[in-house]
């Protein structure tokens, strides 16, 4: 299959490599730019960091030197990142925010000190409410930014226009939403007719649905690997269409 691959341009050639590894064909065409902030981070008082994102986490590293404090990561890539960058004391999620918010009030004491978020302008989630709820003490930091593209890349508008690619996978409900905002723009509505969305999660494929696809898949789990799994119900619906 080919696949227009939407996220941010590092995480793109890194799910494009996998995609080849599979045996398939990825078009990279980013629809948000990450920009990282330089900003002071005041780690007084905190105990543990958390880490919603693996932009969030660049964005820390890139930002401060600390590396000792323990880390709550949203998902397995977010931990295995962290770790990467030199955190010894890493706990994973393994899921969304939910999962996240529950990790932490089942391992983590309000009293071992403040949590500290490293997000982006947006976020989605409510994690601050869940958590503040259960009692604990969150700080967040906003280190880093997600500006969405003005219109749409030139290889996602050729392939579209073309009928160049067989599916398209989204990561996050903001990209879907830019993803329909640009097709509507560049009046291509009625390319995704025949095409598969495939989505890390409902919130992410809520968004994607407000265009029609022959096929709307989510991850059974918000994963990269599990939207990876996807593939082969795309290719069973394309078989089945004759597409």
């Amino acid at each position: 299959m080919r696949l227009l691959v939407t996220r941010p341009q590092e995480d793109a050639e890194r799910f494009a490599r996998a995609l080849t590894e599979l045996g398939h064909e990825a078009v990279i065409s980013p629809l948000l730019d990450v920009q990282i902030r330089s900003e002071p981070i005041d780690l007084d008082g905190v105990g543990a960091l958390i880490f919603t994102s693996v932009n969030g986490l660049r964005a820390f590293v890139a930002n401060c030197n600390e590396r000792r404090l323990p880390v709550y990561a949203v998902g397995d890539r977010t931990a295995a990142a962290a770790r990467t960058a030199g955190f010894p004391d890493v706990r994973s999620a393994a899921g969304d925010v939910e999962a996240l918010s529950a990790k932490i009030a089942g391992t983590w004491q309000p009293s071992a000190g403040v949590l500290l978020h490293a997000a982006g302008v947006r976020t989605a989630g409510d994690l601050a409410g869940r958590l503040g709820a259960a009692g604990f003490s969150l700080r967040r930091r906003t280190l880093y930014d997600a500006r969405p593209a003005e219109a749409l890349p030139e290889a996602a508008h050729t392939a579209l226009q073309r009928g160049k690619v067989d599916a398209v996978a989204f990561f996050s409900p903001r990209t879907a939403s830019t993803f329909v905002r640009l097709v509507r723009l560049s009046g291509l509505e009625r390319s995704t007719h025949g095409l598969s969305a495939l989505c890390l999660s409902p919130a992410v494929a809520n968004e994607a649905d407000a265009l029609t696809w022959a096929d709307v898949r989510v991850a059974e789990k918000p994963t990269e690997a599990a939207l990876l799994a996807t593939l082969d119900g795309s290719r069973q619906t394309e078989q089945q269409t004759g597409q």
